[in-house]
């Protein structure tokens, strides 16, 4: 049997496991295929979160699924500095993915970069002083979400580094982050 034999069998045969390896194989090259394109267009081979609280609402729901750009292939615009005509999410100013204190392994932040301070700046009228550079960061929720997150447990006291950012959030896909949620 030659090759081309070989394939015309893969591809047509009904046998229980050249089916499966078919099924198999297909479902591979799709993974595969969405990666790459999230690489060439994101700039991240996994470009999806699920938002896991209120605290983004009305903007973002519990079990939306977010697309994040690479902080690598865009900037940020903060709340402060946006033009009327960049809004994200209904709001000016990009919405954030970080990592609280730039640390590995913890669930990850989604919230609205409002504005950067520089070192010895206050972080916000009346505030202390920044002991880094970095974004002052807050949730648009406007009832759980009545301080910046350097005010409260989230990133006390420390602007979020440009290293410690993901991404900025580009598009949202309602409710199909709950399949996901189930598994965490």
């Amino acid at each position: 049997m030659d090759l081309k034999d070989k394939i015309n069998t893969f591809q047509h045969s009904n046998n229980f496991w050249i089916s499966f390896s078919r099924d198999i194989a297909s479902v591979m090259l799709a993974v595969a295929a969405f990666a790459v394109i999230s690489q060439i267009v994101f700039g991240m081979w996994t470009p999806m979160v699920a938002v896991e609280s209120g605290s983004m609402q009305p903007h973002m729901e519990i079990g939306d699924i977010i697309f994040i750009k690479s902080i690598d292939r865009t900037e940020i615009i903060t709340y402060e500095d946006a033009t009327p005509n960049q809004i994200s999410f209904e709001e000016p100013g990009n919405v954030i993915l970080y990592r609280p204190y730039g640390q590995e392994g913890v669930t990850p932040i989604i919230h609205r970069a409002m504005y950067h301070v520089e070192t010895g700046e206050s972080m916000w009228p009346g505030g202390p002083t920044a002991p880094h550079s970095g974004y002052i960061t807050k949730g648009d929720n406007p009832i759980t979400n009545k301080y910046y997150d350097q005010q409260g447990q989230i990133s006390y006291l420390l602007p979020v580094k440009e290293e410690w950012i993901i991404g900025v959030a580009k598009h949202r896909i309602p409710y199909v982050g709950h399949v996901r949620l189930l598994f965490s």
